[in-house]
Formats: C-alpha cells, sequence, structure tokens
C-alpha cells in the first residue's frame, strides 16, 4: 500500500471507529432507564459489569440499538427475509428503485422535450426557460406533499405519484444539459463552416475534419451532462 494511500485511510477509519465508539456509548445511555427497570422488576441480584452491558446490547426493542444488533438485523431483512413481504428490504428497495426509474424516465423525455422546443423556437426560450429555472427555487420538501395530497384526491394513487416527484427532481439537468451541448455544438459547426471555406481555398480538408469532430464531441457532452 503506497504512503498516500495509507494516508487517505488513516483518517477515515479514525472517524469511523470513534462514530461507532460513540454510538455505544449513546446505546448504553438510552437504554439504561429500561434496563434498571428489568432489574428492579426482579430478584434484585447483584449484576456484574459484563452481565449488565450484555444485557443493554441484547435488549429485544432498545430505544437506541448497538451497531452490531443494527447489522444483523440489516442481513436479516436483506438476506433471510422473504423478498415478496414488506419485512425485506429488498421489497422496499423494489418500490423505491421502480419510482425513481420511472421518474427518470419521465424526466429524460420531459427534459428533451423542453430542450427542443428551447433551442428552436426564439419565443419557447424567452417564456420556458425563466420558469424552468425558478421552478428549481422551490424545496422538493414543499412539493411532494402537495403532489401526494393532489393526486389522491383525484383517485391516482401508487407509482405515479412518487415517479412525478423524481420527475421533478431529474429534468433540470437533463434541460440545461441538452439546451448548452446543443449551444455549443451549433458554435463549433459556425467555426467549421468558415474553417471549411479556408480549407477549401487551400485544397485540403483536414481543418474542416477536426473542427466537426469537436462540434460532436461537445454534443456528446451535452447530452452525457444529462446522466
Amino acid at each position: 500500500m503506497t504512503n498516500s494511500a495509507r494516508h487517505s485511510i488513516v483518517p477515515v477509519a479514525v472517524v469511523v471507529l470513534a462514530i461507532i465508539a460513540i454510538w455505544y456509548v449513546a446505546a448504553i445511555m438510552l437504554n439504561l432507564p429500561w434496563q434498571q427497570s428489568v432489574y428492579a422488576r426482579g430478584d434484585g441480584a447483584e449484576v456484574g459489569s459484563l452481565q449488565f452491558l450484555s444485557d443493554i446490547y441484547s435488549q429485544q426493542r432498545p430505544v437506541m440499538p448497538a451497531p452490531h444488533q443494527v447489522a444483523v438485523e440489516f442481513y436479516n431483512s436483506v438476506f433471510n427475509a422473504n423478498p415478496s413481504t414488506p419485512r425485506s428490504l429488498v421489497f422496499h428497495a423494489w418500490i423505491t428503485l421502480s419510482a425513481t426509474g420511472l421518474g427518470f424516465i419521465f424526466g429524460t423525455l420531459l427534459g428533451i422535450g423542453l430542450a427542443v422546443l428551447i433551442v428552436h423556437n426564439r419565443a419557447m426560450n424567452r417564456s420556458l426557460m425563466p420558469w424552468i429555472i425558478a421552478s428549481q427555487t422551490i424545496p422538493i420538501l414543499a412539493i411532494a406533499p402537495m403532489v401526494v395530497v393532489v393526486l389522491n384526491s383525484v383517485g391516482l394513487t401508487g407509482l405515479i405519484p412518487k415517479a412525478l416527484i423524481s420527475t421533478y427532481l431529474s429534468f433540470f439537468p437533463v434541460v440545461v444539459g441538452m439546451v448548452k451541448g446543443e449551444i455549443i455544438s451549433r458554435c463549433d459547426v459556425m467555426r467549421c463552416g468558415r474553417h471549411a471555406r479556408r480549407a477549401q481555398l487551400r485544397g485540403t480538408g483536414a481543418e474542416f475534419d477536426e473542427k466537426k469532430k469537436a462540434a460532436s464531441m461537445h454534443d456528446m457532452v451535452g447530452t452525457r451532462v444529462t446522466r
């Protein structure tokens, strides 16, 4: 392992270990009242320190679970639970992934459509672009409940309301990236035209080909930004 890699891993490991240690201490402090009440209802026998820690870290319903309890429950929820039941994290992950994926598809299609209108129509550019930018000033935490409540009132529930929230988050970078890529590529195409005329006068088309490739690369970059 190189020195640079060691220097980058050691601070992260120290911070992680410190967080785990603080977590275990906080679990003792928060779970202590319940454990003391359990001992008070018992026979009053003396309990050693190791037994005390073992009882606190093995509570069935702790106020704050210890890190090892979280890890065990995570493993059971992912690998041992039936994926078709709500007790499985795979079940909930699929619900989240399906809503997010469908929203990204909607957002990509909406963003491409708006970008085409903005690039090819000056009036649409002046009318739509300010509203698109202004839409991103509204926090998603303020919009999401209204979307869900309004759509539920008209009988639209399930996957679509969640997908529309994801659409709101994803369409803006698609619009901006496509518009920027198209504008840059147009500027480079205009430069290509000037270089092509110069190249024709000199009897060579190599410079024109290079500029054409550069313009196409800008277009690809503009599309890639949307991902």
